[in-house]
Formats: C-alpha cells, structure tokens, sequence
C-alpha cells in the first residue's frame, strides 16, 4: 500500500512540473548542437554499413573472388554481428553510461572497418564485418538514446531525426563515392567519423538522465548546466529527471520475465512492430542492393547511384523538418503507406519486364520508384521507431534493438536468393508488409509530439489520464 501510494505521488509531482515547465521552452545551446553532432558521427558509420554492399558488391566479389552466397553472408554479418551488440547495448549503456558505450562502439567500428581495408582473403572481410556490426548495434541504440535524453523535448523529435540524416550522408557518400573509390578506400572512410567521435566525446556532457540513476546529483545539475545555458534554471527539470528515474529505477534491475507484465505489454507491441516493420518491408534490402536492383532492371548502375547519392540528404531533410510539426503518428502512417504502393508498383514494373511489354520504361520506372521507396521510408519508418522511449525500460530496449537488426540480417542474407526466384514476386512481399504495416500503425501506436520521454513512459504504460493526451 506504501509504494503505491508512494508512486501516485511521484505521478503527481511530474504533473504538477509539467505543468510549471509548459509555460516555456528550453533554448536550444551550442552544447546541445555539439553533443548531438558528436553522436551523430556514428550514424555517420552506421550509413556507411548499411550502404557499402551496394557501392562494394561488384570490387569485392572480383577481387576476393567471392561467390553471391559468400557475398550475402559477408552483407547480412553486419547486420548479425549488430544484433550481438543490440544484446549488450542496453545493459552496457547503464554500466558505461552513454559515452562510454560510444567509445565502446567507436574501437569495435574502426577495427571492423580497418580489417575489411587490408582484408586478405574473406576470412578477414567477415570478422571485419562482424566487429563493426557489433559497433553499430551499439550505436543504433545509444545514440538515439543519448539525442533524445540531452535535448528539450519542444525540439526532441528533430534532433532525434538528425541520427536519421547522417545514417543518410554515409549512405549518400558510399553511393556516390562507389563510382570512382575502390573498396578498400571506401572502408577507410567508413572508419574516419569514428575517429572524430572518438575524440569529440571527450568535450561534451553525459546524459543527465543517466547521471541521475547512478546518483550523482552535482554532476546531473552540472550536466543540465552545460546543456540549457550556465545562466538557465535547470531546478524544475532536474526534479523531474529524479523523480522519473526513481520511478523506473526497479525496472533497471527486473527480469526479462517482468517485460511480459501488463502495463509494459503495449509499448513492447509497438516497440518491437515498428522495428519489425522498418526491416520486413524490405528497407534493408532496398538500400543495401540498389545497384543490383538497378542492373536487373537495365538502368545505368553508375547513373542510379550517384542520383541515389545526391538525393540521400535532401529526402531526409524533409522529415527532419516535417517530424515537429507534424507529429510521428502522421509521418509513419504517410511512410508505411508511400512503402507499400511503391514496393507493389516495383513489383509490377519487373513482371512487365519479364514479359517484355514496354521494356523501354522498365529501367526509368524502376529508378524512380526505388527513389520513392527510399524517401517514404526516411521520413517516417527510417528514424521514428527510435524516437518512442522504449529504452527507459533497459531490458524492452535490448530487445526491440535486437528485433531490429535480427530481422535485418534476415532480410539482407535473403534478398539476392530471393531476387533469383522472383523479381516482381519479392517486391510483392514487400508491398504486403508494408499494407500490414499501414493497420498496424492505425490501430495501436500513439502520437507523442510535445512531450518529454517522462511523460510519454508513463501514458504508454497506462498511468494518469492528464499526461495522455498524444
């Protein structure tokens, strides 16, 4: 009876600073800009990861005379060796705290990357590519973690996004730079904004929100401090930050068993769909193998890459700038939806192809609607899924990181073989997913726009109807 009176007080407290803080916004600092440019660089790795098979494939399989089994298996061991790291990304960002999960991140990414430059044969390739996946698991999780903990929640979702835009710029520049770098060279840069944020960790603040569950409540104030200005009153959100982290602090400590628990049942669903949802409708696939996905179609590799590589950052921009205003809700319904249409017009573009009507639109079509896949997945299924706080609950977000590079590994080993079978029936499955994907969205994830990680945990968790309203 004690503790749950206990924890209605706690609600009641939170209300009452939410109340008091809505009033006015924090101002946005150079610290914020330079903590979040500083994580950001490894979103940077992360798109050269996801992108190098495309810009890659055809260098690396005639150099190392890899077979298309060999090759799929060197793709899709980023995205295993990134679901080891999602095992440990959540437990180790607690233990390490947020830089120092980075810096984690940072030694396994840079080693990856420098093994696949001066790769010897493909055993070198493979453990080069297994060690930066464990990396970018790392990165996948405590990155968006660490943006949404640092910034006022009035602009959470748009520099949250910004993990989003520079997954984008790395994927940009292995599209591009594949048309003139040989591998090698293009690993090498896969490893350079590790080093910047190797070394850029060592002048920005950790999170408060993590500070606050080890203890140290001077250094959580000094922290808030650097973040909202030396001259800003930090008191009402560091008395929320206390508060909350006391709330969930036994959550921290519970079981894998106790996720199953009621109250945490709705944003596991929604949590571990989105990720599942990001993947099975063939985003992984899609990026990772455009330029296979070109050359079947008959379109210029050289053309459709470059194109795809100027058009990475400015489709991205958009939903940098649309996810505040907005809301997430509307962004992944428009996402899922532009997915599904675009995956099924693909399908159709390739069974025209197969039975040779029309062959001169094929290659055209085809470009442009990968082009449209790839903008429809970056404005809402590509980046919101880590903006839902389902890492407050440590364990919740291991696992859903851990559904999500899973998941990937699957769709990534799988594509070439089924690409094989059928073309336009690969596309098909796609398209399916993404329908799928549009009802689930509808019918069970929530808008969050405007309110701070605190209050979204506890409206998903089903606490005080006043901080529900999304």
């Amino acid at each position: 009876m004690m503790v749950v009176e206990e924890e209605r007080s706690m609600e009641e407290g939170l209300l009452k600073l939410k109340n008091q803080n809505d009033t006015s916004h924090c101002r946005i600092t150079a610290c914020v800009i330079l903590s979040t440019f500083v994580a950001v660089c490894g979103s940077f790795s992360f798109g050269v990861a996801v992108g190098y098979t495309s810009g890659a494939e055809i260098g690396i399989m005639q150099d190392m005379g890899l077979s298309i089994a060999e090759f799929s298996a060197f793709g899709s061991f980023s995205t295993l060796g990134a679901a080891v790291g999602a095992l440990f990304s959540g437990k180790m960002a607690i233990m390490l705290g947020r830089r120092g999960t980075m810096w984690v991140s940072n030694i396994l990414c840079i080693t990856g990357w420098l093994s696949i430059a001066f790769a010897k044969d493909v055993l070198w390739l493979d453990f080069g590519r297994i060690s930066s996946g464990i990396g970018i698991g790392l990165i996948s999780y405590v990155v968006p973690v660490y943006i949404a903990e640092i910034t006022p929640k009035h602009v959470r979702g748009t520099f949250t996004f910004s993990n989003q835009l520079l997954q984008n710029a790395g994927v940009s520049m292995v599209y591009f730079c594949g048309n003139f770098l040989d591998w090698r060279m293009m690993a090498l840069l896969g490893a350079l904004p590790c080093g910047i944020q190797a070394i850029g960790l060592f002048f920005v603040p950790e999170s408060p929100r993590w500070l606050a569950k080890v203890g140290t409540e001077k250094e959580l104030e000094n922290s808030l401090l650097r973040l909202r200005g030396r001259d800003a009153d930090i008191s009402h959100e560091a008395s929320e930050i206390q508060l909350m982290t006391r709330m969930v602090e036994s959550d921290s400590k519970s079981s894998f068993s106790d996720l199953f628990q009621r109250k945490y049942r709705h944003t596991l669903v929604v949590g571990i769909g989105l990720m599942l949802i990001q993947q099975f409708s063939g985003s992984a696939a899609v990026i990772s193998y455009a330029s296979t996905i070109f050359r079947k179609a008959g379109f210029s590799v050289a053309i459709g890459s470059t194109m795809l590589g100027l058009f990475m950052i400015p489709k991205a921009m958009i939903g940098l700038i649309l996810v505040d205003k907005w809301g997430r809700r509307p962004l992944l319904l428009t996402s899922a939806c532009g997915m599904s249409i675009t995956c099924m017009l693909l399908g159709l573009a390739f069974a025209l192809q197969k039975m040779q009507l029309l062959p001169e639109l094929t290659p055209v079509f085809t470009f442009i609607c990968v082009t449209l896949y790839i903008a429809t997945y970056a404005i809402g299924v590509g980046g919101l899924p880590w903006i839902f706080p389902i890492n407050i609950k440590v364990t919740a977000g291991s696992l859903v990181t851990l559904a999500s590079w899973s998941s990937s590994s699957i769709v990534t080993y799988a594509f070439n073989f089924l690409f094989e079978w059928s073309t336009q029936g690969t596309f098909y499955i796609f398209g399916a997913i993404g329908g799928g994907a549009l009802l689930f969205i509808w019918l069970l994830v929530p808008e969050t726009k405007g309110l701070s990680l605190e209050e979204i945990q506890i409206s998903l968790t089903g606490q005080p109807d006043e901080i529900s309203h999304m």
